[in-house]
């Protein structure tokens, strides 16, 4: 097997914590492991509960001075940290690929977007407009004023280790708040490296701190970071049956919250369609990032009369278009999963299918480590596994419908 270097300045491959503008160990420390072939990248500090109370107290520390800032003085440290991911962005797509296993293109492809957040609130933050509104009373006017909430917890997934924190830090630094990172487990380089930056753009100590954690201490700091009395906000990516536990722990103290959870996406192609068009939408949809993002689309509904036609159509262009292997190789599409269990909950919704009737056109097969054929199903049905669990993995499930009226969600 041909080994991969991750090759980027050492500056940016931080593995401490970072609170208060410092970096910070913590009493363990926990493995980051690249997904394509098992090696180890980094151990990085394993914070704890005590780690993430720190974080939040240097949050609403600086809050009550970062508040204060100008509206200017807060979008040109913003448009400072954007310069400095633009001019790293080949040694920070270089690590989205080895922590996550993203084919590099794609990888560049989401650090220019991840970029894109702090340039685009940068330039928002200048843009926190209030409003004047009518009064019923002849001697009264009403203001209506834009305020920061406070410190901000922001609860990561891994398939966009850059992307999802900066899209949700940028506008929270932008307002005049402060927050705290909580990367996850699997992919905490990215987010150290963007700490990393933060720095070097000038953005004051406290104002933006990452705490990683291994999986065993996620759910206590977790818990930290959505009961504190000092956080106002819990933003958070990622699972539903998570989604439902942080907010029953920021409940308590009522807090603002934001949650994007997991989905059931369908894809519907009518007799109607340009089947070329949508298999090439399906292509997109399906083997962005291995059919790991949060909008994948998860079942394919495909009416009879173009079925035939889609489905062997799709078959060649999965021939022609996907290449597995590293990420970092050339010429590859489709790299590992995560990890191995999200390449055996596929192959465990490939068997139950198999095993209701489906039949496997393309794929089915795992690969070494956490690599994961892509797989085409046809004969699929609504009872399957794959049509009720969001997949997260390159698993195209394809399901031959009758007239629009047998087009329904599943329960």
């Amino acid at each position: 097997r041909r080994t991969y270097s991750l090759d980027v300045s050492p500056e940016l491959v931080r593995n401490q914590a970072y609170i208060d503008g410092r970096w910070t160990s913590a009493a363990a420390d926990f493995p980051v492991l690249d997904p394509a072939s098992g090696a180890l990248i980094a151990r990085v500090a394993d914070c704890g509960p005590a780690e993430a109370k720190q974080a939040v107290d240097a949050a609403y520390k600086a809050f009550h001075t970062w508040k204060q800032q100008t509206a200017k003085e807060r979008s040109d440290l913003l448009r400072r940290w954007y310069e400095l991911m633009v001019k790293h962005k080949d040694e920070l797509a270089r690590i989205v690929t080895f922590e996550c296993g993203k084919p590099l293109p794609e990888a560049l492809g989401e650090v220019g977007y991840s970029a894109g957040f702090l340039e685009w609130y940068s330039e928002e933050a200048r843009r926190c407009y209030g409003d004047v509104v009518p009064s019923p009373f002849r001697d009264r006017k009403i203001l209506l004023l834009k305020q920061p909430v406070g410190v901000a917890s922001i609860i990561t997934p891994w398939n966009f280790p850059s992307a999802m924190i900066t899209r949700k830090v940028g506008a929270a630094l932008a307002a005049g708040c402060t927050v705290v990172v909580k990367p996850a487990e699997d992919t905490p380089l990215s987010a150290l490296a963007l700490a990393q930056l933060a720095d070097q753009a000038g953005i004051p100590a406290g104002v933006f701190n990452v705490v990683p954690c291994s999986r065993e201490k996620t759910p206590a700091v977790g818990e930290v970071l959505c009961t504190d009395p000092l956080v106002a906000k819990v933003s958070f990516t990622g699972s539903t049956a998570t989604g439902k536990i942080l907010l029953r722990h920021a409940a308590d103290t009522v807090k603002k919250v934001s949650m994007e959870l997991g989905g059931n996406a369908p894809f519907i192609v009518f007799n109607s369609a340009d089947v070329d068009k949508a298999v090439a939408g399906a292509m997109g949809s399906k083997f962005r990032n291995t059919g790991q993002t949060c909008v994948c689309s998860n079942r394919f509904l495909v009416q009879s009369g173009v079925h035939d036609a889609f489905v062997e159509k799709l078959a060649v262009a999965m021939d022609a278009q996907l290449r597995m292997g590293h990420g970092a190789e050339p010429g590859v599409t489709q790299g590992p999963l995560i990890n191995a269990r999200a390449a055996e909950k596929v192959v465990h919704q490939v068997e139950d299918a198999v095993s209701r009737g489906a039949r496997v056109l393309r794929g089915g097969k795992r690969g070494e480590g956490s690599y994961m054929e892509p797989t085409l199903l046809t004969g699929v049905t609504t009872e399957m596994l794959c049509t009720k669990e969001e997949t997260f993995g390159p698993l195209l499930p394809v399901i031959r419908s009758g007239p629009i009226t047998a087009l329904q969600e599943s329960p």
